[in-house]
Parts: structure tokens; C-alpha cells; sequence
């Protein structure tokens, strides 16, 4: 009988951790981490009724080729670190050879942290082109509370961090829109730039696109030169909104004619939209807060439900 105990110990150890709900980004991943959970569980339950632990042996945990994977995580250097705010930060990461992630437009993936002993997990969206060989880059925001903030601000060049995916994204076409109107406060840039640098890039779309920025003061803008270069496009106009600045006057007259002061609210919004070329279909990346309040005011401005896509 002792055996059999030492037996039923042994498979408890291999038994598949249920996740905590920190481990769940809550960005609607397929698989999501409870997904993955349950396939090994049940793994796991099949190899016990079978008394066959060879049975789990496909079970893999970390990889280590160097492939993004929707299921496991995988390892990733970092190459560089950039600060861009004071809180915001540009992290590139190397790929073997001249690979690339291969995501489509506006993707992200999870990154996977421990602090304090407790498994974290969030999700990003890489702001390098998809197709971008050799590397990858994301842009990552500090908050001071922030568990995964933690973690992040520890790393350094040569760190290695790991990732799964890609998740998600937004099935764009060239000239399938008109024009897209994107609506991004803070970080929420970031699934925009893939869409846009795509459109940029291909001389046979003649996509018109409206980004509209949101961010507290003029300071807080990232990736400023990308943005200006962009602004070039004969498609392409960037508005900014800050909530925080005072005047106009203090900002470098380029930025002037197209910046407003103030909240992105029901009265600009309709300014915004109205001046779109064509009918436009919505992007849109922020808070949840920022979300809910994009979609009330736009129905104000008489956009329809269907016209719009949130990441």
C-alpha cells in the first residue's frame, strides 16, 4: 500500500497548476491560459487512468527555438532599451537569423512575468512592422503600482523575457476602407502603427487615415519623429489631443494647426469625423474608460455600431 501512496504522489507533483486570475491578461486570447490549462489537465487525467507518464511527455513548457507560439512561451533576448517618457519605454528584441514574428496587423502577444513569486501575465502589441527581420520592438508603459511594471523595470540589454502568441488583430485589407479614423490615447498607439506603416509602405493603397493621439502633455508623445515622417504621406493626417497643456503657443509651431488642447470629447469628435475625407471605420486603442467614452461619442456623431473595431 505504501507504493501506491508514494504513486499517487507522484502524479499529484506532474498535475497541471490551475492558473491564477493574474496569469489571465484578459485580452481574449485563443488559446487563453485556462485553454491551456484544461488540454493538459485533461492530458494529465489520461495518462493517470493509463498509468503512463510518457503520456505527458509532449507537454512542453517553455521553447526554446525561438518560434512564437500561441500555446507556450517563448524565450526572447533584449537587445535594446530605449526610454521615450518618463514612464514609457522602447524595448527591442532579437530574432534568430533574419526572421520575423510574422504577425498581421495589429496583433499582440503575452509577455510573462514573475514578481514576488507570483506569475503575471499581459498583453502587448510589437509597433515594429510585421514583417521586420531579425528583430521585434515594443513599447511598454511603467505604472508605479503595477505588478508587471515591477518586473519590466528591471531589464536590461542581453535580458532574456518570455513571450506567447500572436492573439488577436485586425483582418485589414488594402483598400477595403476609405479611411480609417484611429482613435489612440497613451500606448493604445501602438496596434495602430503596424496598420499604418502598412499602408504607407504600399504604394497601391490608397487608404486615407486620420490618427487621432490622445496624451496629457506634449512631452508625452511617443515616437515623435516616426510620427512626424508619417504625417508626410499625402493619405495620412495625425492630430493630437492633450489633455494637460495649457496653450498652443508653447508647442513648436509645426505642431500647432493640428493639436488641440482639452479632451477628445462629443463636440471634437464630430469636428474630427466630419472632416474625414470618406466615411471612415473606427480604430480604437486606450483604457477601457477611453473605449467606452470613444464609442459614445461617436454614435453622437452618427457613426454606426458596425463601423468600428476596438483592440
Amino acid at each position: 500500500l505504501q507504493t501506491m501512496s508514494g504513486n499517487e504522489d507522484d502524479w499529484l507533483a506532474l498535475k497541471p497548476q490551475e492558473p491564477s486570475p493574474s496569469q489571465c491578461c484578459g485580452s481574449g486570447c485563443k488559446p487563453c491560459i485556462y485553454d491551456v490549462y484544461e488540454k493538459e489537465l485533461a492530458q494529465w487525467e489520461r495518462a493517470k487512468a493509463k498509468k503512463d507518464k510518457s503520456l505527458l511527455m509532449e507537454k512542453k513548457e517553455q521553447s526554446n527555438n525561438s518560434e512564437l507560439n500561441p500555446d507556450t512561451f517563448t524565450a526572447f533576448n533584449i537587445s535594446s532599451v530605449e526610454q521615450l517618457t518618463e514612464d514609457t519605454y522602447q524595448y527591442k528584441f532579437e530574432l534568430p537569423g533574419n526572421s520575423s514574428l510574422q504577425l498581421s496587423l495589429g496583433q499582440h502577444i503575452v509577455l510573462r512575468g514573475v514578481v514576488n513569486g507570483l506569475e503575471v501575465q499581459r498583453a502587448y502589441t510589437p509597433i515594429s512592422p510585421g514583417n521586420a527581420e531579425g528583430y521585434f520592438e515594443v513599447l511598454m508603459k511603467c505604472y508605479e503600482a503595477g505588478l508587471m511594471s515591477q518586473y519590466i523595470k528591471t531589464w536590461k540589454k542581453g535580458d532574456m523575457v518570455f513571450w506567447r502568441g500572436p492573439f488577436g488583430g485586425f483582418p485589414y485589407r488594402p483598400n477595403k476602407y476609405g479611411e480609417l479614423l484611429m482613435l489612440a490615447s497613451g500606448t493604445g498607439l501602438a496596434p495602430m502603427l503596424p496598420i499604418l506603416q502598412s499602408i504607407t509602405d504600399d504604394e497601391e493603397d490608397e487608404t486615407f487615415v486620420t490618427l487621432v493621439g490622445c496624451f496629457r502633455t506634449f512631452d508625452k508623445i511617443y515616437l515623435k519623429p516616426l510620427l512626424q515622417d508619417l504625417a508626410r504621406y499625402w493619405n495620412v493626417r495625425i492630430f493630437y489631443v492633450l489633455s494637460q497643456e495649457t496653450s498652443l503657443e508653447k508647442l513648436p509651431w509645426s505642431y500647432q494647426e493640428n493639436t488641440y488642447i482639452g479632451r477628445l470629447a462629443e463636440d471634437l469628435m464630430k469636428t474630427i469625423v466630419n472632416s474625414c475625407r470618406r466615411k471612415p471605420f473606427v480604430l480604437i486603442c486606450g483604457s477601457s474608460a477611453f473605449n467606452e467614452d470613444m464609442h459614445r461619442y461617436l454614435k453622437a456623431a452618427g457613426m454606426e455600431e458596425n463601423s468600428c473595431f476596438v483592440f
